[in-house]
């Protein structure tokens, strides 16, 4: 599949990744407020391998986590977008939804709207019958976000997520879903 190389919203651009991201990348994951839903935050050079991951995984399926710009003033704010997910539960295998800002881009809308496009991107460019989102299950900014684009939660598909030990906090997820047809609802 040719990969999709960007996609546009009203503020956002997602494009594909450049080597002058990764000092604001790195800053974002080393940020232990953006990161606390996650085991630690990353250093530089884990940060620049999550880089070289994302790229793998367009270069292997066409689609991944596009680096989130705002069209206004040409920042990178974060990321936005889909991937295959990466280990094995209930519902897998699946396509996520997946995003990540920088703490001083909270609050205004991007990441609904950035996810919103990239649900179209997922439906209509890549004909995905459902797209999954998952979080951990404290993490209710994440699953506002999965509310505010359509998904919806069934408490029966929450689990515990198989690359985090036994005790771990943050082990307990969410799963949020949405199908085509409930995309299309939302319209």
């Amino acid at each position: 599949m040719e990969p999709i190389l960007e996609l546009n919203s009203a503020r956002l651009l997602m494009r594909q990744w450049r080597d002058d991201d990764l000092p604001a990348f790195a800053q974002m994951c080393a940020d232990p407020h953006v990161m606390r839903y996650f085991p630690q935050p990353l250093s530089r050079l884990e940060s620049a391998k999550l880089i070289g991951r994302v790229r793998g995984h367009f270069a292997e399926y066409g689609f991944g986590f596009w680096a989130l710009e705002r069209k206004d003033t040409g920042e990178f704010i974060g990321f936005t977008g889909l991937a295959e997910v990466g280990f094995e539960a209930g519902f897998t295998p699946a396509v996520e939804i997946g995003w990540r800002l920088a703490r001083e881009h909270w609050g205004l809308g991007y990441a609904s709207e950035a996810a919103w496009t990239v649900l179209g991107c997922g439906f209509e460019h890549l004909d995905l019958d459902e797209i999954v989102a998952f979080a951990a299950v404290n993490n209710l900014p994440s699953q506002k976000v999965m509310q505010a684009i359509g998904m919806r939660n069934d408490p029966a598909d929450n689990f515990d997520h198989p690359k985090l030990p036994n005790g771990h906090p943050l082990r307990p997820h969410v799963l949020y879903r949405i199908n085509r047809a409930g995309w299309l609802a939302t319209l």
